[in-house]
């Protein structure tokens, strides 16, 4: 006999009471409620079961089942915190249906011993699995239930011996003795835990002729609520439970005809039932497609789908699933959770999170996303910068990724608890830039603060700055910096005295300093202070292997940021995303992947290659010197005209010199010892074909 614990003693409670000690085979144990005079109370007294308003201290070892009837979701979940470990924790909802459903089948099984011309019906649709075998143990009889239950087929084992299948069935026993096994516990071979009757088949002239088990599953009972839709005297009882959730719920039959809705429903949306029920499924949808119709459609779940409900337009993310009854569908029903507060709260969060950001590096190493070469190169490279307080001059294109290399390489160093302070060059002005960089003295300019105000440098003292586009610094201000690098002090604006700096610089810049230098836009000292550490992030075009890992990485960030649920992309958009030359790098990539996303529906699950927007170029429109170098194209014109051999030859020496500079960022020093040749040889060839 199951011992039963009841928390909840309200009308629900107190109903399921009333049937549970109709049970036989359950008994109620006790009974736990914060209402002292709760219904359920005063019944559980009168039946002589003790009561108390602390379930934790009333719940002892012995206890086997504790059903919730609260409702209370923290109350389920602490039950199944503080139950003792043999014990299961069961809603009230799926009990009362369990009861009502474990009624039916003894009834069913009543009605099975003493009919045993109805066998043929009741062996299919029973819920309990049913295993007969004749006197020599030979399976004769193998239920759909019992299929489900075991993980077998009929097919296979109808007509083998039973213990090649199910060793430990005992129904050899029961043959070899003729004495019945009642109410039996056993474990099966997948794991599945069941109660089971094992009984003897005996023949008029009181002869064994072979034996039946039925068989109930109990490892997941709650499975027994799909049954539910074809249990008439349940429905009462399923509206009750519905009425009294408070998420919104609504059910749809077959063709999409609104069936049902509960309270919670209406306080969300605005619609009464009259609105709803007899119309079709997406009469309640503001904006968004009917997950309804789709269930209905595909006869499979979909789940967090967002869309807008309602007169009042609310922010919903719906859960839908479908209603089979008998492999046969009966429609759907849709659970809307409403996350506009969440939404607010999430708005609030990433606000906060924001104004964290700029008070700290937020980007890791793992955060870097590619296994190209070329991008482990410069990790390797960085990684072993960030172990040194050297100066660091990141070099590459826009967009792609100094910062976050920056980021990385404070975050990997000893100064990682001290600040990043980061500093855009190319957005303030010349005298703005100085007094933010270095301070200023009281007085020192009209406007200035009284006191005076510390610069960025003293600012991050002990950490990290990060001064990007270092290349559109004024030379004045250039030369203010090559004082910090080399004595560690400052001198604020309008001051006299040196205030000693302990700050790891980090520089970026996508400009080519050699070529700012011999331009005297550039100081050829600073240029030797800073780069100390080079580290040459490649672009886009260089690293096509990462394409695919990058366009994933945004999929995830922006399935995320726009509550999409896209799982995989085709290998058609990899393809013509690698085809493109990228003159934006992964800051375009991101940019497109973000448009393409917009582009799809709310349920669609795969980036396609429809769902791309217009490249900027054709593949074909990349800048001459990225494109793939021919002999051919410096050959016989198609006339067939034949030129000049030191016309080809010279045509063909000016493409390869610009490929080799473009791929080596414009840096013509590691240009010339690629092309094994001298610096100054290189700046002759690059001023007799005009490249400078």
């Amino acid at each position: 006999m199951k011992k039963i614990f009841l928390v909840g003693a309200g009308s629900g409670g107190t109903a399921l009471l009333k049937t549970l000690q109709h049970m036989e085979s359950l008994k109620v144990i006790g009974v736990s409620d914060r209402n002292v005079n709760a219904p359920g109370m005063k019944e559980a007294r009168k039946y002589g079961i003790p009561t108390g308003t602390d379930y934790t201290r009333m719940i002892s070892d012995d206890v086997e089942v504790i059903i919730e009837t609260t409702g209370d979701e923290s109350v389920f979940h602490h039950l199944r915190q503080i139950k003792p470990k043999h014990a299961v924790v069961i809603p009230g909802s799926i009990a009362r249906i369990i009861m009502s459903l474990i009624e039916e089948k003894e009834n069913l099984i009543q009605q099975l011993r003493h009919h045993h011309h109805e066998l043929d019906i009741i062996l299919n649709s029973t819920h309990d699995g049913m295993m007969a075998v004749n006197k020599k143990g030979i399976i004769t009889l193998f239920n759909r239930a019992a299929e489900r239950i075991t993980g077998l087929k009929a097919e296979d084992v109808l007509g083998e011996p039973a213990q090649d299948w199910i060793p430990n069935s005992r129904l050899n026993i029961v043959l070899q003795t003729g004495q019945p096994e009642l109410h039996q516990e056993q474990w099966l071979n997948n794991e599945r835990r069941i109660i089971t009757n094992r009984v003897p088949v005996i023949s008029a002239d009181g002869e064994v002729i072979g034996a039946v088990a039925v068989f109930r599953d109990i490892t997941d009972v709650t499975t027994l609520a799909e049954e539910v839709l074809d249990l008439k005297e349940t429905r009462s009882l399923l509206e009750a439970i519905i009425n009294s959730s408070e998420d919104a719920i609504s059910v749809v039959d077959q063709n999409g005809i609104g069936l049902m809705i509960n309270p919670a429903y209406t306080r969300l949306t605005g619609l009464k039932a009259e609105d709803v029920i007899g119309k079709p499924a997406d009469v309640d949808i503001s904006e968004g497609e009917s997950m309804h119709m789709q269930v209905l459609k595909t006869k499979k779940p979909v789940r967090g789908v967002p869309m807008k409900v309602g007169k009042y337009r609310k922010d919903v993310v719906v859960n839908v699933a479908p209603i089979m009854v008998d492999g046969e569908l009966k429609g759907s029903v849709g659970i809307i959770h409403d996350i506009s507060e969440i939404k607010k709260l999430t708005k609030e969060l990433d606000r906060a999170r924001r104004i964290i950001r700029t008070l700290e590096a937020k980007y890791t190493f793992e955060d870097i996303i590619g296994e190209s070469e070329p991008v482990r190169t410069a990790i390797e490279q960085a990684k072993n910068a960030a172990y040194t307080s050297a100066t660091v001059l990141l070099r590459g294109e826009s967009g792609t990724g100094k910062e976050l290399f920056a980021h990385a390489i404070h975050n990997a160093s000893e100064r990682k608890f001290n600040q990043f302070v980061r500093v855009n060059c190319a957005a303030l002005s010349e005298q703005l830039l100085e007094s933010e960089l270095f301070g200023y003295e009281e007085g020192a300019f009209t406007g200035a603060k009284q006191g005076g105000k510390k610069g960025l440098f003293e600012e991050a003292n002990g950490g990290t700055i990060f001064l990007d586009e270092i290349g559109e610094m004024s030379l004045s201000t250039q030369a203010k910096l090559l004082r910090v690098l080399q004595e560690k002090e400052i001198v604020r604006v309008g001051g006299t005295k040196t205030i000693p700096v302990d700050v790891r610089i980090i520089a970026a810049t996508n400009v080519n300093l050699e070529e700012a230098i011999l331009q005297k836009k550039f100081r050829e000292d600073l240029y030797y202070r800073l780069n100390v550490l080079p580290i040459i992030i490649p672009p886009l075009r260089y690293r096509d292997d990462d394409i695919r890992l990058l366009t994933e990485h945004f999929i995830n960030k922006y399935n995320m940021e726009y509550g999409r649920h896209i799982s995989s992309v085709a290998d058609e958009v990899i393809e013509r995303l690698k085809s493109y030359h990228w003159p934006g790098n992964v800051r375009e990539l991101e940019n497109v992947i973000s448009r393409a996303i917009i582009q799809m529906r709310f349920t669609e699950e795969r980036l396609e290659l429809r769902h791309l927007p217009p490249l900027q170029f054709d593949f074909d429109d990349r800048p001459e010197a990225d494109r793939p170098l021919s002999l051919a194209d410096h050959a016989l014109p198609s006339n067939g005209n034949i030129l000049p051999l030191d016309e080809v030859v010279g045509n063909f020496e000016k493409k390869y010199l610009q490929q080799v500079l473009s791929q080596c960022n414009g840096n013509k020093t590691k240009a010339a010892q690629k092309l094994k040749i001298s610096v100054r040889n290189l700046y002759y060839k690059l001023q007799k074909y005009g490249l400078h």
